[in-house]
C-alpha cells in the first residue's frame, strides 16, 4: 500500500510516523518541531497536510474558514523556518495568530469554546485553541461528482480542485485515522490528474477505481467505527459490537462473542487516533479473519461474506448484513441484585442486555446504548446506597412498567422501517399512531417517528444524533 501514501508527486510514508503539527493537535507550541516538519514536507505538503488536519478537526467550518487557517500556519512556517530566522519569530507570529483567533471578527472556523480559551494568556490561551475540535459530521455529506464534472472542475483550476476536495473529503470523513484519509485522498487526486489526460478517460477512470475499491472502503467503515468510539469510549464500544453480531447471529452464545466484541473494541482504541501508517487496515483485517473463523459455520450469511478473497469487502457485507429473524428464545433471566453489585456486576448486566438485543433483533443501536448507560447509572446509584436490594428492586418494578413496552415499540418500529417500502411504512405507522394518539398530535408523531426510523435504524446510524433523538 505503499504507492497509496504518495501525494501527487511524493509525501513518503515514513513522514506519517511525525508527531501531528502542534499548531494543529495541541501539543507544546515548539518551533523547533514545526520547522522541521515544514523542512522535511515541504512547503506543498506541508500546506496538503495542514489542509486535511484542520478540514478533519473543524469538520463544521467552510472551505473559506478553513483556507484562512490554512495560509496563517503555512505563512507562519514560511517566514518562521528560514535558516537565520529570528528565534522569536514563531512565538511572536503564534501569539499573534491566536489573538487573531480571539477577535470578535476571526476569519477563522467559529467554535463554542473559543471564548472560555480567550479567557488565558500566552502558551495556555495557545493550547487551549489548538485542542478545540467540532464532534464530527452525523453522517458523510461528500457527493462524488461524475467524472465528465470532476475533470471540468480540475482543468479549469487543478489547484483550486484539489483544496476544495481536500477540505470537502477530509471533513466529512474526520474520524477516519489520518494514515487512511491521506491515502484514500491523495490516490484519489492521483487518478483525477492521470484520467482526465487519458486518451480514454472513462476506461481510465474504470480501473483506477477498482484499485482504489478497498481504500474507499476502508475509509468509509474506519470513519463508522471510529466516529462510535469517539463517542462512546472502549466499553460501550464493546457493548455495541457486541449487541450488532446478537442480532445478526442470535443462535451464538455471550461466551462465543463477547472475544469478537472485545477485539472490536482494541482495533477501536489502537488504531482511530493512531499515526502509524496501515494500523486500521491490518487491524481490521485480523479482526474480520476472527469473526469469519468464528462465524462461518454457525451462520450461512456469515459464510457468504466470508468466501470474498478481499477481507475489507467481507467486513463491510458483514457490517451491512440485516439483523436475523427472533428466534424462540425463553425469557432472558435478570441478574439477581447480589449479581449485580458484585465484582462482576457490569458483566452480569452486560449479559442481560446482550440477552435482550438478540431477542430484539430490530432494537437500534441507540436504544441498546442508552441501556448501557442506564444500567451503569443505576448500579453506580445502587450498589453504593444504604440499601442496595431495596433501590433495585424499585427501579426493577418502574423499569418491567416502562421499559420493556419501549423495547417492544421500538425493535417493531425498526423492524417494520428494515423490511417494508417507505411509503407501506408510513402508512401502517399512521395506522398503529391514530389508534393510539391524539389527531391533533398525529402529523407531528407521524413525521417525529419517521425521521428516527430513517436516521437510527440503520446499521450505520450516527451515534450521537440518535442518542439524542431516543
Amino acid at each position: 500500500n505503499k504507492a497509496a501514501c504518495l501525494w501527487w508527486q511524493s509525501i513518503p510514508c515514513s513522514l506519517l510516523t511525525i508527531p501531528p503539527f502542534p499548531a494543529l493537535s495541541g501539543k507544546a507550541y515548539v518551533r523547533e518541531k514545526v520547522c522541521q516538519e515544514y523542512r522535511m514536507l515541504g512547503k506543498e505538503n506541508f500546506r496538503t497536510l495542514t489542509i486535511i488536519a484542520n478540514s478533519r478537526k473543524y469538520s463544521n467550518g467552510t472551505f473559506e474558514e478553513i483556507g484562512h487557517l490554512v495560509r496563517e500556519i503555512v505563512s507562519l512556517a514560511e517566514t518562521c523556518c528560514t535558516d537565520g530566522a529570528d528565534p522569536s519569530c514563531y512565538d511572536a507570529g503564534s501569539t499573534a495568530l491566536s489573538a487573531k483567533s480571539c477577535s470578535a471578527d476571526s476569519p477563522f472556523p467559529a467554535h463554542p469554546g473559543t471564548a472560555e480559551c480567550c479567557a488565558h494568556e500566552g502558551l495556555e490561551r495557545k493550547l487551549c485553541l489548538a485542542a478545540l475540535r467540532h464532534p464530527p459530521q452525523p453522517l458523510p455529506r461528500y457527493l462524488q461528482p461524475s467524472d465528465r464534472e470532476l475533470c471540468q472542475a480540475f482543468r479549469q483550476d487543478p489547484r483550486e480542485f484539489a483544496d476544495r476536495f481536500l477540505y470537502e473529503y477530509a471533513s466529512s470523513y474526520s474520524q477516519a485515522p489520518l494514515p487512511v484519509l491521506l491515502g484514500s485522498t491523495t490516490t484519489f487526486l492521483s487518478m483525477v490528474s492521470t484520467c482526465c489526460i487519458s486518451r480514454a478517460p472513462t476506461a481510465c477512470f474504470l480501473k483506477e477505481k477498482l484499485e482504489r475499491k478497498t481504500l474507499s472502503l476502508l475509509t468509509l467503515t474506519s470513519n463508522r467505527i471510529c466516529s462510535r468510539f469517539s463517542a462512546y469510549g472502549k466499553d460501550k464500544v464493546s457493548f455495541s459490537y457486541l449487541a450488532l453480531l446478537a442480532q445478526k447471529v442470535p443462535t451464538a452464545s455471550f461466551e462465543d462473542l463477547l472475544p469478537l466484541a472485545e477485539d472490536a473494541a482494541e482495533v477501536s482504541s489502537q488504531c482511530c487516533d493512531s499515526v502509524a501508517e496501515d494500523c486500521m487496515q491490518k487491524k481490521l483485517l485480523e479482526h474480520t479473519a476472527k469473526v469469519c473463523t468464528a462465524l462461518s459455520a454457525r451462520d450461512g450469511r456469515f459464510a457468504d461474506c466470508c468466501k470474498g478473497k478481499n477481507l475489507m469487502e467481507n467486513h463491510f457485507c458483514i457490517l451491512a448484513m440485516p439483523p436475523a429473524p427472533a428466534p424462540k428464545l425463553p425469557e432472558a433471566s435478570e441478574p439477581t441484585n447480589k449479581e449485580l453489585c458484585a465484582k462482576e456486576g457490569a458483566l452480569h448486566a452486560t449479559r442481560f442486555l446482550f440477552e435482550l438485543a438478540r431477542r430484539h433483533p430490530s432494537l437500534p443501536d441507540a436504544v441498546l446504548a442508552k441501556l448501557y448507560d442506564s444500567s451503569g447509572k443505576l448500579r453506580a446509584e445502587c450498589c453504593s446506597s444504604k440499601d442496595p436490594s431495596a433501590c433495585l428492586d424499585s427501579k426493577r418494578k418502574r423499569m418491567e412498567a416502562e421499559l420493556l413496552p419501549f423495547l417492544e415499540r421500538a425493535n417493531q418500529l425498526c423492524g417494520q422501517y428494515n423490511t417494508l417500502p417507505f411509503l407501506e411504512f408510513k402508512k401502517r405507522l399512521r395506522e398503529s399512531l391514530a389508534q393510539a394518539e391524539p389527531e391533533a398530535q398525529l402529523e407531528q408523531l407521524l413525521e417525529q417517528r419517521a425521521s428516527f426510523a430513517s436516521t437510527c435504524c440503520l446499521p450505520d446510524a450516527p451515534p450521537l444524533l440518535c442518542a439524542s433523538k431516543v
